[in-house]
């Protein structure tokens, strides 16, 4: 159940205490805290940010100017950073309906995605820009990836004068399509009787969760797939063994400089997630160093982020910057053994290896 990026290739065997009561009592009370404390306010918070990029666009396209077009740029890299915090849930509804692709598009190794909307361009294919129909069209053409193209990539400064009205219209659709993809999610979690409800009572009527262990086994999957997400994906997809194979330009939001600000906001998501779910608090207070150790590595990885700052590709230039970024994807490998063997044994877990199924 985690995103196509990943293989769901985990295993979690989750052997509990013999106080089988009160460990599936403090299980529930987990899951509901991880959805009432984190994942329906990022979702929210999303909601608001997609709303808030859409109202700049529709700005931008009626007034063009280079005042507008900033807006619509950091309103943008508003909308990135806040998606970076919530899409380490890559399960329940988001995966739905094709909603994680067409929400991001990511990697996208052959291009398909931006020899589309330079297609789109080129055309100007008229059933692009209304949000309703772009959103029935390929995924790699209506989410953020392609709204970066637009804004950020080879002619977007022309969308600040009167010649890229196309341009801007079909940006526009984009905005609408991902606003409303926020909202439809939002939703789905915000429903009682839905997704929300399944995973916080599991049973054998229950056709996604059977009992307590698959619940847990789902939010320990957000942080074992998660930072390999981040690590094997994203980072080690532009960061080479040395300077000489670095690739500025796989790095996700490589245009719009929001490289680092992503792989901050996915981890400070999973710190949220941590703290608002209590996950660390299911461990015996003996144990319960490993749940410091998991905020302690949080913070450094959150710090490595902070400190690469402008373009990517300035950054693997500098070398300080460079080693910043390779000193997160050490934390990050870090946090997978806390998770993955320490968290998981401090509980009486056992857990396999996930890996990357070659997208």
């Amino acid at each position: 159940m985690t995103g196509r990026s990943l293989a769901t290739a985990l295993t979690l065997c989750l052997l509990l205490p013999s106080t089988a009561g009160h460990a599936s009592e403090a299980s529930d009370k987990v899951i509901a805290a991880a959805i009432d404390g984190f994942i329906r306010p990022a979702y929210g918070r999303l909601v608001e940010t997609t709303a808030d990029l859409g109202k700049s666009m529709a700005t931008l396209c009626a007034t063009p100017s280079p005042d507008n077009l900033a807006a619509a740029r950091a309103a943008f890299s508003r909308t990135t950073a806040t998606w970076s915090e919530v899409e380490i849930i890559r399960f329940g509804p988001v995966t739905e309906q094709n909603r994680l692709e067409r929400l991001l598009f990511w990697p996208d190794r052959k291009g398909t995605g931006l020899k589309q909307v330079q297609a789109a361009l080129a055309d100007q294919d008229a059933t692009a820009t209304d949000a309703a129909r772009l959103g029935q069209k390929s995924v790699a053409m209506q989410g953020l990836g392609a709204l970066e193209f637009v804004l950020f990539g080879t002619g977007a400064d022309e969308l600040a004068g009167t010649s890229a009205a196309y341009r801007c219209t079909y940006g526009k659709a984009i905005s609408g399509n991902i606003s409303s993809i926020a909202a439809d999610v939002d939703a789905a979690w915000r429903d009682d009787n839905g997704f929300a409800s399944q995973w916080k009572n599991p049973g054998a009527a229950n056709p996604l969760y059977r009992d307590d262990n698959e619940a847990l086994t789902e939010l320990l999957e957000v942080y074992v797939n998660g930072l390999e997400l981040v690590r094997a994906v994203r980072v080690n997809g532009f960061l080479g063994k040395d300077a000489a194979s670095d690739k500025p330009k796989q790095a996700l939001y490589w245009r719009s400089q929001g490289t680092a600000a992503s792989l901050a906001g996915n981890i400070s998501g999973m710190e949220a997630l941590f703290v608002a779910s209590k996950f660390g608090e299911l461990v015996t207070a003996d144990e319960r160093w490993v749940a410091d150790s998991i905020g302690f590595e949080f913070t450094n990885a959150l710090a490595a982020a902070a400190a690469v700052t402008g373009p990517i590709d300035a950054a693997l230039s500098d070398q300080a910057k460079r080693e910043k970024l390779g000193y997160f994807a050490l934390v990050t490998s870090s946090l997978s053994e806390q998770f993955g063997t320490r968290l998981s044994g401090a509980l009486g877990l056992t857990a396999g290896f996930s890996s990357l199924d070659g997208d």
